[in-house]
């Protein structure tokens, strides 16, 4: 798993907790080590125990811990970056979401051994939309779904998601769109404001 997978999890435990919980978690997990580095390539087991440690700590069921890093990725200050990039695929939510087949193979471009889950989205009629997640980690679906909560509310739509369960392909998360204009959204120009 690379390093910026783990690294965005300790972020997020660090940012919405404290780094005191990150500590207890990486003890827990037993990792050896103090931070993932953003770089480096670690074992799909020790993402696996840092979720597990962590959701014990926190008391939390690993869907809600994961839909929750979900949106930590979109709406925390420290991950504007994120945000913006993820704004670039489309004026409005359909078309970001249009855009979502293609964001691995994006994120490949700058870092090609950046193992994103492999997303696919199907139409499913009038404003009804299917997403297949495939990943090594089970739960990136709910990652998924905290992110695209996250997103709607930043293009200011109203969603219903619905984790379907796994199948073959993948996760499958189901997205109703059922207001496109819900509220003004937040802003976002292409030209970033500097200063």
């Amino acid at each position: 798993m690379h390093g910026l997978v783990n690294r965005a999890l300790e972020c997020f435990l660090r940012d919405t907790y404290s780094p005191a919980l990150w500590v207890e978690v990486a003890r827990d997990a037993r990792l050896g080590f103090d931070s993932f580095e953003p770089m480096l390539i670690y074992d799909p087991s020790e993402t696996e125990a840092v979720i597990a440690a962590a959701g014990a700590r926190l008391a939390r069921p690993r869907e809600a811990l994961l839909e929750d890093v979900g949106t930590y990725l979109v709406s925390h200050p420290t991950t504007e970056p994120l945000r913006r990039l993820l704004r670039f695929g489309g004026v409005t939510f359909t078309d970001f979401l249009h855009s979502l087949d293609d964001l691995p193979d994006r994120a490949r471009l700058a870092l090609p051994e950046l193992d994103l889950p492999d997303l696919r989205l199907t139409g499913q009629g009038q404003q009804r939309f299917r997403l297949i997640c495939a990943s090594p980690i089970a739960g990136m679906g709910y990652v998924m779904m905290g992110l695209l909560r996250a997103m709607a509310d930043d293009y200011g739509v109203l969603v219903m998601l619905d984790h379907r369960g796994l199948t073959a392909e993948g996760e499958v998360v189901s997205i109703v769109l059922l207001d496109a204009a819900f509220s003004a959204g937040r802003p976002f120009d292409l030209a970033e404001r500097l200063g």
